[in-house]
């Protein structure tokens, strides 16, 4: 699950680079944004509620 909330991340900042490079596409740039902020709270409050932090499921 952590290496997923990585490459989501990863594909938002790419979408993000995007949306700021082609004209026309700043709506991506947010959109991005938008979800990189939700994905990473996302993950924040799951690594919260874990049991044993210390452990890590493969």
């Amino acid at each position: 699950m952590f290496a997923f909330m990585i490459v989501l991340l990863v594909v938002w900042l790419i979408a993000g680079a995007i949306g700021l490079v082609v004209q026309g596409m700043l709506w991506l740039f947010w959109v991005a944004l938008a979800l990189f902020v939700l994905t990473a709270v996302a993950g924040f409050i799951k690594g919260l509620f874990r049991k044993n932090p210390t452990e890590r499921k493969p």
